[in-house]
């Protein structure tokens, strides 16, 4: 393949890989938009209203291609599902709008490399065309998978991070006089500056206790949409409370010192690994570059004084 057609066929994929990174973030919504939303005076169900617009005419147009790649099982019973709440995409027609983009794109996508292989008058035939548009194939259906992971690793992350500070506010509150439906109402409140998506989440479970739904089920719930380990610990640190009769708020200040503890080891752990991840790029980049610099004009005073001089020898 020529550089013109590698070129070609890697701006194919970074289109179509900005595409779905659009599609996804679209479904999954924007905490910042909501947030403008609401400073701007919008209500917060205008705001979600707003985001998904796009996403549910997008699911609309490809419900026929999205049944082709739908599980046996369906959506509300595959593991899909968890994996939707754990990225916080909650919209009704995101499960279409993502089944029908790894369709699409495992469609498109070959074809469009067909296209450009075909103009560009590709050398590539026979069994190397089709194992390159079957490659492609692969890497379009496959995509929004990847794209998911990366959105739940992301939301999973702020969680953690913003989880330790959560709980020393709580604590606060419960030894201030305060209930634990109180005190999850009053850090869903003010954490929200911090962290939207954990406000959402405790939000989320004060909603579920207005609606009679007891306090252990909506606490496993949060576990189980967050997918977090702190927050299970959290969830069974509180129940196991509230069988035994312990004091919550030494429980909880306990294991807010735990997880900070973690965090910080996390930290630490991502320092240690800094020298070990630039040591290719300083091998292959910079050290190359450096030697360039320091060694190439005493090289090149060598080449003209020595070359000269051995010339004149004979």
């Amino acid at each position: 393949m020529t550089p013109v057609q590698i070129a070609l066929l890697v701006l194919i994929f970074v289109a179509t890989f900005s595409a779905a990174i659009w599609v996804v973030g679209r479904a999954a919504g924007n905490p910042t938009h909501r947030r403008l939303h609401k400073l701007l005076g919008a209500s917060s169900d205008e705001a979600e209203r707003a985001a998904p617009q796009w996403v549910d005419r997008f699911a609309d147009a490809t419900r026929s291609l999205a049944k082709l790649s739908l599980p046996d099982e369906g959506f509300e019973g595959s593991a899909l599902r968890r994996r939707f709440m754990n990225a916080g995409i909650r919209g009704a027609s995101a499960p279409m709008a993502y089944f029908g983009l790894k369709t699409l794109l495992a469609l498109c996508a070959p074809l469009a490399a067909f296209v450009a292989l075909t103009a560009l008058r590709s050398p590539i035939k026979g069994s190397g065309l089709l194992f390159v548009l079957l490659l492609v194939a692969a890497l379009g259906y496959y995509l929004p998978n990847y794209l998911l992971a990366k959105a739940v690793q992301r939301r999973q992350r702020e969680i953690f991070e913003n989880f330790p500070d959560a709980l020393d506010l709580m604590t606060v509150c419960m030894e201030a006089g305060l209930g634990t439906e109180a005190a999850l109402n009053k850090v869903a409140e003010e954490i929200v500056h911090k962290s939207p998506t954990l406000s959402e989440e405790l939000h989320l479970v004060n909603l579920e206790l207005r609606a009679g739904g007891a306090r252990e089920r909506a606490l496993r719930n949060l576990a189980l949409r967050t997918a977090v380990h702190e927050v299970e610990g959290f969830v069974s640190m509180i129940i196991q409370a509230e069988r035994f009769g312990t004091s919550i708020a030494q429980s909880l200040r306990v294991h807010a010192d735990t997880v900070r503890m973690r965090r910080r080891q996390k930290a630490e752990e991502a320092a240690t690994k800094i020298p070990l991840k630039l040591l290719f790029p300083l091998i292959f980049c910079i050290f190359p570059a450096l030697m360039l610099v320091i060694m190439g004009p005493a090289v090149i005073q060598m080449i003209r004084v020595v070359v000269p001089a051995m010339a004149g020898q004979h």
